[in-house]
């Protein structure tokens, strides 16, 4: 099966190299942009999930140390 797919990649790269550059750079783009796109969104909302949790926690941390808004230490918290 590894066989038939590095056989068929060989090929395509190989048409892909003999054809003219500005489709070469159009046809590249094309798949390069959705896959970037697609991981800068994946990236995001896993920086906004992990985000969201840590926030919890601190929220949850302020909550049950019961100082009314100041961390342990005597600092004010910056989290509202």
């Amino acid at each position: 099966m590894f066989d038939g797919v590095a056989r068929w990649w060989d090929g395509f790269e190989l048409w892909l190299a003999q054809q003219w550059f500005p489709i070469q750079f159009v046809l590249v783009a094309a798949v390069l942009l959705p896959l970037c796109a697609g991981m800068a969104w994946v990236i995001h909302r896993g920086v906004e999930v992990v985000a969201d949790q840590v926030g919890r926690l601190r929220r949850a941390d302020v909550a049950d140390n019961g100082s009314g808004g100041e961390r342990r230490g005597g600092r004010p918290d910056a989290v509202s």
